[in-house]
């Protein structure tokens, strides 16, 4: 029996669609996961989804299992060996910018205790529940992902604007786009 999903998931490879099935969506109160997918979206930027996902094992490889801490500390020494690695998208703005926004998200987990507290804050602590019949319907962006992309801004973070911002808002839950006749979006909302 085949599932319906949301269209960009369809015509997918089987990783692809796995993270549609059991990722993309889903509440994530989780500092290391809202890290994850920081640097996945940043990287993002410009290319397709499928690009990034492809790749997911070399950033997180790469990037040290995703732990903020230790990305923080890389140097110079370290990005450049990065841009050498071919199991990432070797763009040295990109690399540079998870760097500084692993910095700074520590800024953030230090001022209100966690990544999670902080971000959840533009959706009013509890997602936000669309009703897109297509995924056409969705936007790119919203005043909330204006406001957290502007206060990302402010706080010093790169290559998280608010079309980027959105996306990572849709795949940590804080906004269900889901399409209405999706499997998942009875179950998420």
């Amino acid at each position: 029996m085949s599932v319906k999903r949301c269209e960009w998931a369809e015509e997918q490879f089987e990783e692809y669609k796995k993270y549609h099935d059991e990722e993309w969506g889903v509440p994530v109160h989780d500092d290391k996961t809202h890290f994850e997918f920081l640097i996945l979206e940043g990287a993002q930027a410009g290319l397709s989804w499928s690009t990034i996902l492809k790749r997911r094992d070399g950033y997180r490889k790469a990037f040290a299992g995703f732990d903020v801490e230790k990305v923080a500390r890389f140097d110079e020494k370290k990005i450049q060996e990065l841009l050498q690695f071919e199991g990432i998208i070797r763009n040295k703005l990109k690399v540079q910018s998870a760097v500084t926004n692993a910095q700074k998200f520590l800024e953030i987990q230090k001022e209100f205790g966690c990544f999670d507290e902080y971000i959840w804050n533009f959706v009013g602590g509890k997602p936000i529940i669309n009703h897109w019949k297509n995924l056409k319907e969705a936007p790119a962006t919203t005043k909330e992902s204006d406001a957290l992309a502007k206060d990302l801004k402010k706080r010093g973070f790169k290559f998280t604007g608010s079309t980027i911002m959105y996306a990572h808002m849709q795949a940590c839950g804080l906004v269900m786009d889901h399409t209405t006749d999706c499997f998942r979006y009875k179950e998420l909302s």
